[in-house]
């Protein structure tokens, strides 16, 4: 199978988008953690597959302040089942809205029937999300509102939640970014 990339520069840094011809697959900050991880070696460059122009014109909206639900797009996120679980979860995180790793894994570990369930795992699933911004990974935060992991960086999860109106001020930001 055959994988392509262009690029999009948004407002945060250069944006890589790599697709499988039909689906998206990655959308990753250059540079960012585990940037093309998922990735076969060759991938081909191609600013012309509809996905590539359907993803940029989301992005457009979003970057703008519009609150489009990305549901529409056609997405194919590369990973094992439990983070392709975890990302499901992410996916439904409402635009300007927190949830904290605890409380992903309180879902996950209710709906598999289990007792708890590791914050760390989940932590794990969320910083290897291959589709940032899209699949809204910055929504996630720490115990007590802390800024914590964000492969693209805190200072860009900072501007996303502050673009959805996210009062940053009321969230902790960890000495080292």
């Amino acid at each position: 199978m055959a994988y392509y990339k262009t690029t999009y520069q948004s407002p945060l840094g250069q944006l890589t988008l790599a697709s499988d011809g039909k689906n998206l697959n990655s959308l990753w900050f250059e540079n960012q953690k585990y940037f093309g991880a998922t990735l076969p070696d060759s991938v081909l460059t191609s600013d012309e597959l509809p996905v590539f122009a359907d993803v940029k014109a989301w992005l457009d909206m979003y970057f703008s302040g519009d609150q489009s639900d990305p549901s529409d797009l056609p997405l194919s996120p590369i990973g094992s089942d439990f983070r392709q679980e975890v990302w499901q979860f992410l996916r439904e995180i409402p635009y300007g809205s927190l949830v904290t790793y605890g409380d992903i894994a309180k879902m996950i570990a209710r709906k598999r029937g289990l007792v708890s369930m590791s914050a760390q795992a989940i932590g794990g699933a969320v910083g290897h999300n291959p589709l940032s911004i899209i699949v809204p990974c910055h929504r996630v935060v720490g115990q007590n509102g802390s800024l914590t992991g964000y492969a693209g960086g805190i200072d860009r999860k900072i501007r996303l939640l502050e673009l959805e109106g996210v009062a940053v001020a009321d969230l902790t930001v960890p000495s080292e970014r």
